[in-house]
């Protein structure tokens, strides 16, 4: 069975209402490492699921519609926690009066704010 199975809409809210919270606690107290925190644990899923897939083919031979269904999952997950690191990120570099890590999203922020 896979680590956290994704296909599951349960797992799958209580995944995403995880991330929502971290971005969200980001947001209210200007820290980007929470959102950072959700981001090395979507990569980490990522990894896991592939290397079930990709390394350990004998183990989880009767896995592969369901692992390769949670890596979709896991990409959407760590592109979206990725999008809300940089967010933060420029939140808390506008707050601190610090440099960001990366301004090159700042065409995108001007859009949406």
């Amino acid at each position: 069975m896979p680590v956290i199975d994704l296909t599951q809409p349960l797992i799958t809210m209580l995944c995403l209402a995880g991330i929502i919270c971290a971005v969200f606690l980001g947001h209210e107290i200007k820290r980007a490492f929470i959102p950072g925190i959700a981001l090395l644990f979507c990569i980490s899923l990522l990894v896991i699921h592939a290397l079930q897939l990709f390394i350990f083919v004998e183990e989880y031979q009767g896995y592969e519609q369901i692992l390769s269904t949670s890596m979709l999952y896991d990409f959407g997950f760590t592109l979206v926690t990725y999008i809300s690191y940089l967010w933060i990120d420029d939140i808390e570099a506008k707050h601190r009066n610090k440099k960001s890590i990366d301004n090159s999203l700042d065409w995108f922020w001007s859009k949406i704010v």
